[in-house]
């Protein structure tokens, strides 16, 4: 199969043709877009308030039954805990689909020391940066668990997003999403304490929000992870999940399971 070159866009001229749902602005320098208060934008008769487009709600694909119908091009592949997937610097040459079981990437530098930048559940896609042309892995993907996973060769994947809209527009939504939970990580990186870092981790490992009760930490993670994960020392995150224990946000003992409450919540809420 011949690589497929994407061509380049021309999003004004693509924008330009869009008649309805759209506004071009000009703006001075130093002038907010926007910001937290909403405002209302008002286009250049200053008479016609832009209409805001309804939120289409997001359709569901069931990924794992769509990549068992493909017959060429893919593997299904069955990992146990503590398995290296792909490592930094190897050739980026397919996509991830994470069908059960948990994935952590993480970073290592030229000096050796490592961070972990994010950990993958069930139904979620890594090694996507291949699709933009980045030629090498630049992270390492391990299990954390037992894992079953989808590899799909590269020039597939292309071929799909190129030829079936539908799935291009899922996949899309999917990076989306995923971009959006990578700003939220960069914003808490930059101005929330270790504590709130580390509150907020535990709440994400958990899933909390979908149901507000107890959930326990995947145990494949320990003190030196959540180290990695919040900036840390893990001398500072021992001292902070002490702290939760106590107020009785956390319970755990020795190297057990880790059970993280609902009241953690307030850590991150509080200012």
């Amino acid at each position: 199969m011949a690589p497929m070159k994407s061509a380049p866009v021309d999003w004004g001229a693509g924008l330009a043709e869009i008649l309805g749902g759209n506004t071009v602005l000009e703006y001075a320098a130093n002038r907010d877009i926007f910001s937290r208060q909403t405002e209302v934008v008002m286009a250049r008769n200053k008479s016609q308030p832009v209409v805001a487009m309804a939120k289409q709600s997001t359709r569901l694909v069931d990924w794992a039954a769509f990549l068992a119908g493909i017959s060429r091009g893919k593997m299904v592949l069955e990992y146990g805990a503590n398995r290296s997937i792909f490592v930094q610097g190897d050739d980026a040459d397919a996509v991830w689909y994470l069908q059960q079981g948990k994935v952590k990437l993480a970073v290592t530098s030229q000096q050796g020391k490592e961070a972990i930048v994010a950990v993958l559940g069930a139904g979620e896609f890594f090694g996507e940066g291949c699709l933009a042309g980045r030629p090498v892995r630049i992270a390492t993907a391990s299990t954390l668990s037992e894992c079953t996973l989808y590899r799909v060769e590269k020039l597939l994947m292309m071929r799909m997003l190129h030829e079936q809209h539908g799935i291009s527009e899922l996949f899309v939504t999917h990076l989306l999403s995923r971009n959006m939970r990578y700003q939220e990580d960069l914003v808490d990186q930059l101005f929330n304490s270790s504590e709130k870092r580390l509150a907020r981790i535990l709440l994400l490992l958990t899933h909390f929000g979908k149901e507000a009760k107890a959930e326990t930490v995947l145990p494949g993670i320990n003190q030196e992870h959540l180290a990695q994960m919040v900036g840390t020392t893990r001398s500072r995150v021992s001292h902070f999940m002490n702290k939760f224990r106590t107020l009785g946000f956390v319970n755990y003992t020795g190297n057990g399971p880790l059970t993280v409450h609902s009241g953690l919540l307030t850590v991150v809420l509080h200012d």
